[in-house]
């Protein structure tokens, strides 16, 4: 049974950083894309950032790629989330995501586990 279990949301400042970490059980760990989410009140869970399966490759939805960073660490069986200079925009719950595939995908359904989600809020 894979579980996921976020931690690292929290509240900041405009223009202030978070890091958000996930951590993973299970055996296809390291054969599958991870992603990141997030929702917002009233507006649909959205992609912000993927890896594939090596971590060799990364893709950002637009405009987060300047600010956001994201890793793997496949012998921890953890996936990070590193958002800098971050916007009010950003305040959301953030959820990390095993895929079904080795490759990134933005697509929600290409992702079979989630972790319970962990809430960032920027404040001015």
């Amino acid at each position: 049974q894979v579980q996921l279990v976020e931690s690292g949301g929290g509240f900041v400042q405009v223009g202030g950083s978070l890091r958000l970490s996930c951590a993973a059980s299970g055996s296809t760990f390291s054969n599958s894309a991870l992603g990141w989410f997030r929702q917002a009140p009233g507006r649909e869970r959205e992609f912000v950032a993927g890896i594939n399966w090596s971590g060799e490759s990364t893709y950002y939805a637009d405009s987060l790629e300047a600010r956001f960073t994201i890793s793997r660490d496949n012998a921890k069986k953890m996936v990070h989330l590193q958002m800098n200079s971050l916007k009010l925009d950003d305040t959301a719950v953030y959820y990390c995501a095993l895929g079904r595939l080795r490759f990134i995908s933005t697509a929600t359904m290409d992702y079979q586990h989630w972790g319970q989600g962990t809430q960032v809020t920027v404040s001015s």
